[in-house]
């Protein structure tokens, strides 16, 4: 796996965008038309969405109303939990009709729980990958995954994860050959939270599985005052002096997810602030004493905003 100008690439040669508009958070059960169609005039072209936000018509809506050819985007869902006699093909083909395509980019079971509850999380991602044959979708991932729930799928999966979705990085993944097919799992990943997420991250790394965050600003958007707040100020601050333009907080937090390999979703209504995401991969590299900064101080305090019940939190 690579990371390239506005892309990471997998190790099948596929390249995904690093830079995912989500439609989740703050447009949770809301009209996200005006906002998807805002997101990809101005240069996004991953779009991050799912069952469970009760927005897949609104998302659809405003891929159409942007006049993009469907094979200039690539659109993510994820499946619920399956209502009782339901199938995950059924599940599937509602969201497709929602979403007025034929087909998604990548599907991801969204959260473990219920299966992992009932014993069959197994017979689950063999439901996934006869969707991925079916050619519903071109690849299908994981979200929200512990290291013991990936480690079950593994041993039975004909499919093997190329992205692995978390929170502090944000998820996803991506076209295959014939012959070989990939998935994506997707946490939520920051500072807080890294120490608590290596062990899936190590393992998702090993398994050569890509991973795709979100929450990603937290330390910014919702932890105000915690102990990386002096770290980002100090890089910040180096970084503008070194690039010779205003770098934000903000940044440094997608520029230390970027260097990780990390797909970065997130969600916004300004134009501006999709322009800084935009602009962080120009931003100069920040050091490996610099990361380690990070996350140092990150361990100082544990915070994770999303899915705690998924954790034991």
């Amino acid at each position: 796996m690579s990371t390239t100008s506005a892309t990471i690439t997998l190790n099948d040669g596929a390249r995904v965008p690093w830079l995912a508009f989500g439609t989740g958070t703050a447009l949770y059960g809301k009209d996200a038309a005006k906002l998807v169609r805002v997101a990809i005039d101005n240069g996004i072209s991953h779009l991050d969405g799912a069952q469970s936000y009760s927005n897949e018509d609104t998302l659809g809506a405003g891929i159409k109303a942007s006049g993009k050819s469907r094979s200039d985007l690539f659109i993510v869902t994820k499946l619920k939990r399956l209502q009782p006699g339901q199938t995950v093909k059924e599940s599937l083909k509602e969201s497709l009709k929602k979403l007025d395509v034929d087909f998604v980019d990548l599907f991801l079971i969204h959260d473990p729980t219920p299966a992992r509850q009932e014993g069959g999380l197994k017979e689950l991602w063999k439901a996934m990958e006869q969707v991925k044959k079916e050619g519903l979708t071109k690849s299908i991932g994981v979200s929200n995954f512990k290291v013991e729930d990936l480690k079950e799928i593994l041993e039975i999966a004909e499919i093997v994860p190329a992205v692995n979705q978390v929170g502090y990085l944000w998820p996803t993944i991506i076209t295959i050959y014939a012959f070989y097919d990939v998935l994506l799992s997707k946490i939520e990943l920051h500072p807080y939270v890294w120490k608590a997420a290596e062990p899936i991250v190590n393992l998702s790394k090993e398994k050569g599985i890509v991973i795709a965050s979100y929450g990603g600003q937290t330390p910014v958007a919702r932890v105000p005052d915690g102990p990386v707040d002096e770290v980002l100020v100090r890089l910040r601050e180096r970084l503008t002096k070194t690039y010779g333009q205003p770098v934000t907080s903000g940044q440094v937090l997608s520029k230390w997810l970027i260097q990780k390999g990390v797909i970065v979703v997130t969600t916004t209504s300004k134009v501006s602030r999709i322009k800084e995401f935009l602009g962080t991969e120009a931003i100069p590299d920040l050091t490996a004493e610099e990361i380690r900064a990070i996350e140092e101080a990150g361990e100082k305090l544990h915070k994770r905003i999303f899915m705690g019940h998924v954790f034991g939190e």
